[in-house]
């Protein structure tokens, strides 16, 4: 039993929990974070780009199309979003993670039509008598307050630079949405029915977005917006990246409206790198460091690996969470390699 375990095998309870320390940088819940700030964002900071993905990511940026990034898990598809918004200032990351039940609706806008039907009949319940023309367009506006646009909507908002926009695991959506996801970033711009039906007696109203980082100097602004006879054009193409592990195939169509990108596993030296960036150049140069990035690398010939494995691994390390083991090297550790388990595969049962 060693000492830095704070659960132990059959002991009373006791007030270990005392000595659990700071959690590692990338995953930062503790007071250092800013009230309101997106975890997220944090991904631009420590990510690692190659030459051929700026390219790509200049291509995208001047032809106005999506890039479709490929790779295995964990090889920084998500990031790189974040770091583009980073460095270019673009503000909040539009964060859509897909699912298979995931329609292009929910990416618009979302209206709550039940809370606008209770308000409706709350306000006929309080007033029977007839409402004059001005009451009543207050009440008509009464449904801003239900709308809620979604992140591919709000990446469509009015702008002078890019919005960003991530949308996560596009694989795994029904058949039928790239297409349409498509057909609206190739036209610009979209209709929110709702509205439209009562633009005659309201014409503008103000929507909440789907900002939520109320740190981030360049949109903690825009956590609401106005619409205008119910349509949204875009007047700069957001920067649209869609990732993809890979599970699927998609139509033509719709490859030929993106950009592709793979994202290679990362190499020895990139990977020293990243270390370097989560913890710093004189603990990714020790030879027990380099040593597990070596293991983790061979590893990565069989397995589907994510490099955040590898960074808890080098944090378990670091802290003497795993204590050295006379005559093996740390990658051959027994919780380094259930630390390194296959992402690709079940495990089978012992």
């Amino acid at each position: 039993m060693s000492d830095w375990e704070i659960f132990k095998q059959n002991i009373e309870p006791h007030d270990g929990i005392e000595n659990l320390p700071p959690p590692p940088s990338w995953r930062p819940f503790s007071q250092e974070r800013k009230p309101g700030e997106s975890r997220l964002k944090r991904r631009g900071e420590t990510f690692q780009v190659r030459p051929d993905e700026v390219k790509m990511i200049n291509a995208a940026l001047y032809l106005r199309r999506p890039l479709l990034i490929t790779g295995k898990p964990g090889t920084g598809k998500s990031s790189l979003a974040y770091a583009v918004a980073r460095q270019l200032k673009l503000g909040e990351v539009l964060y859509w993670p897909i699912t298979t039940r995931t329609t292009l609706k929910e990416g618009l806008y979302s209206y709550d039509a039940i809370g606008r039907l209770q308000e409706a009949k709350q306000q006929e319940n309080l007033n029977n008598q007839t409402l004059s023309p001005e009451e009543r367009r207050e009440q008509i506006q009464q449904i801003e307050k239900y709308i809620t646009l979604g992140s591919l909507g709000t990446s469509l908002l009015p702008s002078k630079y890019p919005r960003v926009l991530l949308i996560d695991e596009i694989d795994k959506s029904d058949i039928d949405l790239p297409n349409n996801l498509l057909t609206i970033l190739e036209e610009g711009f979209f209709e929110i029915p709702e509205l439209v039906r009562i633009k005659k007696e309201v014409d503008k109203v103000t929507v909440r977005t789907a900002y939520t980082d109320e740190t981030d100097e360049k949109t903690a602004s825009e956590m609401e917006a106005e619409v205008e006879n119910g349509r949204i054009t875009c007047t700069a193409f957001p920067f649209v990246v869609m990732t993809s592990n890979g599970e699927r195939d998609f139509p033509a169509p719709f490859l030929r409206r993106c950009l592709r990108l793979r994202m290679k596993s990362p190499t020895k030296e990139e990977l020293t790198r990243i270390v370097t960036a989560h913890f710093n150049q004189a603990t990714a140069e020790q030879e027990k460091i380099q040593q597990l990035i070596e293991g983790f690398i061979n590893l990565g010939d069989e397995r589907t690996l994510a490099t955040d494995q590898l960074l808890n691994a080098i944090f378990m390390v670091t802290e003497g969470r795993i204590p050295a083991t006379e005559g093996k090297t740390f990658a051959e550790d027994k919780l380094v390699q259930q630390l390194f388990q296959d992402l690709g595969r079940v495990e089978d049962e012992d």
